[in-house]
């Protein structure tokens, strides 16, 4: 089971399990047009996720799942590491 993080929203969740189903490397502009949010909404979570070494930025715009957070999606990772620094 995932544990609850207070910061994390649905959207966050979404966006990993799209990252980790596809197998790619995607832009913000792509993975939401696969899940139904807004480009600049999914921009700033993936910034908040890649913050938490949830995601990581592979160039200038694009996105990938780390293996931190594969362990997240199978529920092996504990709240307390997915704190974040205040912006």
């Amino acid at each position: 089971m995932r544990p609850r993080v207070e910061w994390m929203t649905q959207a966050d969740e979404r966006i990993l399990e799209f990252l980790q189903e596809k197998e790619i490397v995607a832009s913000p502009a792509v993975i939401a047009a696969n899940i139904d949010y807004t480009g600049k909404y999914v921009s700033n979570r993936c910034r908040m996720l890649a913050d938490a070494g949830l995601i990581q930025r592979v160039d200038a715009s694009n996105y990938q799942i780390t293996d931190f957070g594969e362990r997240f999606l199978h529920g092996d990772v504990e709240a307390e590491e997915l704190e974040v620094q205040d912006n």
